[in-house]
């Protein structure tokens, strides 16, 4: 692993430019250390270097070169994983069954190393909406069918929680963008939707205070005092039952906050209609919309004071 000094010294890459690439156009994520710093591992350094050299020696505009990358990096991807099962559906296919059956028969170690090794040959995007969200999905079925226990349930949940939610301090926060306020509302126990949210405004630059499950009211009351910039708050409710307490709780919200974003989504909210909730938005989009949706609405609050 390099930090920001190694790799501007390393590719005579000044380090405005460095965080400009990075910032506006996404050409590399490198890690981060709980204080912040960047680490940049030896696919950054190979993709910078192929960047440099194509804005330096080709002329072409670093925007251009990104899409290039991007372009080059998922060719590649497709063939590796073709290479690694013949088909690359089948291929991620296979990954999602050996992980869930290890998370199954409670053999984390297993489910791990799955996990490290996909990760590494997949990449980001694939592993966690084509593997590891499928396989969450899976696992709320198995419980709701009777062929998986509530106790393998909560552990198949908790480990694929805690791999994703590593990812928390990995993506780069743009001071531009307003924060957002995630939790689900006090009674509520499943968040693995919100955290797959949080995960998205995280991955676009957004600060996201996580809050989690089961959130007391008078907790994120007493954090909005406190906090500046928060320009959203984003609600995730599964059980109906919890409804009407939840619309109670954006009435209030909206009316001590009047500017901002009350978002709110989750299987509760599958059937109810912006018309009839006191949101500002409803989240019914599927994972591959977001981004869409981030672009277009989220850009009405990044610039609120």
């Amino acid at each position: 692993m390099y930090s920001i000094k190694q790799v501007v010294e390393m590719l005579d890459i000044p380090s405005v430019t460095l965080r400009a690439w990075e910032n506006r156009y996404q050409a590399v994520v490198p890690e981060r250390t709980e204080s912040g710093y960047r680490l940049y591992n030896q696919e950054n350094i190979e993709d910078l270097r192929w960047l440099k050299e194509q804005t330096d020696k080709q002329g072409i505009s670093i925007s251009h070169a990104v899409r290039m990358l991007k372009q080059h990096k998922q060719k590649d991807l497709d063939e590796r994983l073709s290479v690694a099962g013949g088909d690359p559906k089948d291929a991620l296919d296979k990954m999602r069954q050996q992980i869930y059956a290890a998370l199954l028969d409670i053999q984390g170690e297993r489910a791990d190393a799955l996990i490290d090794f996909g990760f590494s040959l997949y990449g980001y995007e694939a592993m966690v909406h084509q593997v590891l969200v499928p396989v969450l999905v899976k696992v709320g079925d198995a419980w709701e069918q009777g062929t998986a226990t509530v106790a393998q349930e909560h552990y198949m949940t908790h480990m694929i929680s805690n791999r994703l939610s590593q990812f928390f301090h990995v993506f780069p926060v743009y001071a531009h963008l307003h924060k957002v306020l995630a939790f689900c509302p006090a009674g509520e126990h499943h968040q693995v939707g919100l955290l797959l949210f949080s995960l998205f405004l995280r991955r676009n630059g957004v600060e996201v205070i996580y809050l989690g499950a089961n959130t007391p009211e008078d907790g994120v009351m007493e954090l909005l005092e406190k906090q500046e910039r928060i320009g959203a708050v984003c609600l995730s409710v599964t059980n109906g039952t919890l409804v009407p307490y939840t619309e109670e709780l954006l009435e209030r919200l909206g009316s001590l906050y009047p500017e901002m974003q009350l978002i709110v989504g989750g299987r509760a909210y599958e059937a109810i209609s912006l018309q009839d909730t006191n949101a500002t938005y409803v989240m019914a989009e599927p994972p591959e919309k977001w981004q869409a949706w981030f672009d277009q609405e989220y850009a009405t609050i990044r610039h609120r004071a």
